[in-house]
Order: C-alpha cells, then sequence, then structure tokens
C-alpha cells in the first residue's frame, strides 16, 4: 500500500529541488519573442497552477486535460514530445505517475518542476500528490523561482501572483481545518487510495482492509476474500465514509459501493484527474473538502 508520507514545510522550503538546464538561443518559440515563458505540464492538475502564477507571463499547455485518459498508461505522441522540447519551464508530476514525461523532459532544454520530488515523494510510494496541501505549496514555490530564473525583470509580479494564489490555498486548508476537527479520527476507506494525502490532511483515519489495498496499490485485482472483508467491514459500521474513485469503476467496486448503500455508509466521489469544469487546482480541492465536509456531516 501506498505510504503517506507527512511533510515538513520547512524541509520542503529548503529543497526546492529545480532540476534546470540554461535555456538555448536558437529556435526560440514565439512565446518566448513576445516576452512570455513557454511552459508545459503533464497533467492539468499542475498546468492549472502554473498559469495562475504565471498570468499573462506565460502561455501554458497541460498535455493531459481530461478525467477519461488514465495518466499512467498515456501514450505521448510525436507532438507532445514537440511541446515538451519546445518549452522553457516544463512541470512533469513524477513519484511513477507520469513515466513518460519525465522521461521526455530530460532531453529538453528547460527548467524541471518535478511536483513529488519537490514534495519529497519517491517512486513507489502515492504518487497524487496534488491532494497535499504542503505538497501544493511548495511546487507553486518551485514554480514560481522556475519564472523568476527564466525572467528576473518580473519578478515582482511572480512574487504578486504567488501570494495572491496563497491567499487561495490558504482558503481551502481553512476548510481543510474546519473539517478536521469534526472529523479528526474517522475511519474511511477507498476503492483506490487516490486522496489518500486529502483524507491525511482532514485527519481522518484509513481503514481500508489491507488484502483490498495491497492488491489495488499493486494493480492487480483484489480476490472474493478481499471483496467480502470490505463489504462486511462497511456492514458491521467499522467504515464511517467510504471514498470512490469513479474513474476506475469497475463491477468490483460496484460491490463495495453497493455495501456502503446498503450499509447507509456515506460515500464521496472524486477522480485522479481533475474534471474540466474546474479552471483551477484550488477549486478543485475546495469543492471535494466541501464535499467531505457535508458527507462527514
Amino acid at each position: 500500500m501506498y505510504r503517506i508520507v507527512r511533510i515538513a514545510i520547512a524541509a520542503l522550503a529548503s529543497v526546492g529541488m529545480l532540476a534546470s538546464v540554461a535555456a538555448c538561443g536558437s529556435g526560440r518559440s514565439s512565446s518566448e519573442k513576445n516576452g512570455t515563458i513557454e511552459v508545459v505540464a503533464s497533467v492539468n492538475q499542475w498546468g492549472t497552477v502554473a498559469k495562475t502564477l504565471g498570468g499573462g507571463n506565460v502561455n501554458v499547455t497541460s498535455i493531459i486535460n481530461s478525467t477519461n485518459v488514465d495518466a499512467h498508461d498515456y501514450e505521448p505522441t510525436t507532438s507532445d514530445i514537440a511541446k515538451l522540447q519546445k518549452a522553457q519551464v516544463i512541470i512533469v508530476n513524477g513519484a511513477g505517475y507520469d513515466a513518460w514525461a519525465v522521461k521526455a523532459a530530460q532531453s529538453a532544454n528547460a527548467t524541471i518542476v518535478n511536483a513529488a520530488a519537490v514534495g519529497g515523494v519517491n517512486d513507489g510510494e502515492n504518487p497524487h500528490v496534488w491532494f497535499s496541501a504542503d505538497v501544493r505549496k511548495a511546487v507553486a514555490q518551485a514554480i514560481t523561482e522556475a519564472y523568476e530564473q527564466a525572467d528576473a525583470a518580473k519578478k515582482s509580479d511572480f512574487d504578486k501572483l504567488h501570494d495572491q494564489w496563497k491567499s487561495e490555498e490558504n482558503n481551502v486548508e481553512s476548510k481543510i481545518a474546519e473539517v478536521k476537527q469534526k472529523s479528526d479520527g474517522l475511519a474511511y476507506a477507498a476503492t483506490e487510495s487516490v486522496a489518500s494525502y486529502l483524507a491525511e490532511d482532514m485527519g481522518l483515519t484509513d481503514a481500508t482492509p489491507s488484502g483490498y489495498a495491497r492488491a489495488t496499490a499493486n494493480e492487480s485485482e483484489p480476490t472474493p476474500t478481499d471483496i467480502r472483508q470490505f463489504a462486511d467491514a462497511l456492514k458491521s459500521g467499522e467504515i464511517k465514509l467510504l471514498i470512490v474513485n469513479t474513474q476506475e469503476e469497475s463491477e468490483l467496486t460496484g460491490k463495495i459501493t453497493n455495501a456502503a448503500k446498503s450499509a447507509n455508509v456515506p460515500m464521496v466521489e472524486l477522480t485522479e484527474q481533475m474534471p474540466e469544469q474546474y479552471d483551477s487546482l484550488t477549486a478543485w480541492m475546495e469543492s471535494l473538502v466541501d464535499a467531505f465536509s457535508k458527507a462527514i456531516a
């Protein structure tokens, strides 16, 4: 099962962990010529953060923008690779989530922000790091530093945009703190461990049956015994909340959600990719925290 990682903010601030390469003087994109920084993100979770932090000073492209696409298994197109090669700043998620992007970025002449590396999360650990408040803050700082490295003359503008982003993130964290006051220690289980960082931030305790959790973490099928144990835990009242990843629904997860409904266990449905109706990561996180608050109440 993915190990939940608690990350000290002070340690994150000191790490930085920007892998950078000097910008080349030839083959400049139209964005560079117009005075904007060309930015490419592997997924829209980080792409929206990059846009908020850069404003009109950046041109941001997110390669994956849909919940219908699995970033783990995504096969980049020639066009995707070309975009990465032309970027001045590349933002990847890391921790094995988007290995294709991490590999492609290595040969690009760009500053690379690896979100998982910035957050101290290693390969083999839970890669869904955008659900962690500490990682979001660390990555935002790293992106701002990358922008200021690319265009030092606009440092004051980037600092102002970063402060505005922090205000939005602080609103999310205030809501997280409110939920934690009433839910600290509450037992939950999940069909996929995608939101475990968010659950930990809210003080929830993971009670997902171990056999099921191991199987899903290893991308294998839970056994009938695993499913039965999960259903029994729901029926017994041991589990007070069920988190459902609707992006990975199956006949097996259907059995679990049916058991939850029969036992009147509240559910929070979410996806691992950011839904298209949200224009920022903080807006999505705020909506999810609201959903947890409602379910717990």
